[in-house]
């Protein structure tokens, strides 16, 4: 399965403990993790301020971060009722990666369910499909 997490979800996984930490984990293993241009952004811009990664931090797991399928910038506009306009962008790579689903702690994001086919999960939600629940 091809899995694109969204900025809330990718930074809980990487800073936290927890239900973002396992579901990221279990990802890497069993599954496909994509990555677009604006999560990596906002990732860093996240990582950087919020939660104060060091710079040579930031270097060592942006190398990790490479080794993840990278998702390219859409060329298709996204066709959808999106909320919130900073969101597009994320979406619209998510879509153009062909993620399976997109996984985020956006209540605007989840309230629409699903983006142009592609489902839209807590991670929660994703937990318990993963785990055969849902």
């Amino acid at each position: 399965m091809r899995i694109f997490f969204d900025t809330n979800v990718l930074a809980s996984g990487l800073m936290g403990h927890g239900l973002c930490r396992d579901l990221l984990g279990r990802a890497l293993v069993e599954h496909i993790v994509l990555l677009g241009a604006p999560v990596r952004e906002e990732l860093h811009r996240v990582l950087t301020s919020k939660f104060r990664v060091p710079a040579d931090l930031w270097r060592l797991l942006e190398m990790k971060l490479d080794e993840l399928e990278q998702a390219l910038p859409a060329n298709d506009p996204l066709n959808a009722p999106v909320p919130d306009p900073d969101d597009v962008p994320i979406l619209a790579c998510a879509l153009a990666g062909k993620a399976d689903v997109f996984v985020t702690g956006d209540k605007a994001l989840l309230d629409l369910g699903e983006v142009m086919g592609m489902p839209i999960f807590s991670p929660r939600q994703f937990w318990q499909k993963l785990a055969g629940h849902g």
